[in-house]
C-alpha cells in the first residue's frame, strides 16, 4: 500500500505562507528538503523508515526520552508525527512560529547514528533563529531535513519504506519534493 506524505499546496496556501514566512518561496514551499549547500544523493530516494508518534507527549520540545532509540539505525528516514499540522493549517502565522521542535540532544543523537533523513509534520526541527543553523548542521553531517509532511499518523510505529523525490534544482537551500510511504 502507498501513502502520500506530501502536503497538497493550493494557491490560497501559497499566499498565506508567503505572507507569514519570508522563506516560503519556491524551494521552501510545502513539503521540501532543507538541503542547504549540499546535493541530495540519489541513494537517499528510498530508505527504511520509522515514524515516531509523539503527538500525545509534545508540549514544546521533543526530547530523547520521547522516542525508542532502538528503532533508529544508520541510513534510515526517521520521522516525527506531532499532530501540529492538524491544529494549525499550513501557511498560518502560528504554523511557522509555534510548532514543536526536536531537542538539540535528540538531533545530535540522530546525527551520531547517521540517519539519512529527518522528517517532521511541521515547519522545521527547530524554530526561529535556530532553524537555519541546525538544518546546515544536519546537511554537513549528510542528513537532510524534510518539513511539512502530512498523513504521518497513518504510518506511525511501523517499519516502512519511504521514497523521497526532490526536484532537480540547483543552488537552492530548499528543494520541493514528493514523499511516499510504502507499507
Amino acid at each position: 500500500m502507498l501513502i502520500d506524505l506530501t502536503l497538497l499546496v493550493t494557491p490560497k496556501m501559497v499566499k498565506d505562507a508567503q505572507g507569514n514566512e519570508k522563506k516560503a518561496f519556491m524551494g521552501h514551499l510545502g513539503t521540501h528538503f532543507d538541503v542547504m549547500n549540499k546535493e541530495f544523493p540519489l541513494e537517499f530516494t528510498e530508505r527504511e523508515a520509522f515514524i515516531f508518534d509523539v503527538s500525545q507527549r509534545v508540549l514544546d520540545e521533543i526530547n530523547i526520552n520521547d522516542v525508542n532509540l532502538n528503532e533508529v539505525r544508520e541510513h534510515m528516514f526517521i520521522g516525527f508525527y506531532t499532530g501540529f499540522g492538524d491544529k494549525f493549517p499550513y501557511g498560518s502565522k502560528g504554523y511557522f512560529s509555534t510548532h514543536p521542535q526536536l531537542s538539540n540532544e535528540l538531533i545530535n543523537t540522530l546525527l551520531e547514528r547517521k540517519v539519512s533523513i529527518i522528517g517532521i509534520d511541521c515547519a522545521g526541527i527547530r524554530r526561529g533563529i535556530e532553524h537555519t543553523p541546525i538544518d546546515q548542521k544536519c546537511a554537513d553531517n549528510h542528513c537532510f531535513v524534510v518539513e511539512n509532511l502530512v498523513n504521518l499518523k497513518d504510518v506511525c510505529n511501523k517499519k516502512i519504506i519511504i521514497q523521497t523525490f526532490p526536484m532537480n534544482f540547483s543552488d537552492m537551500s530548499g528543494l520541493p519534493c514528493r514523499v511516499i510511504a510504502k507499507i
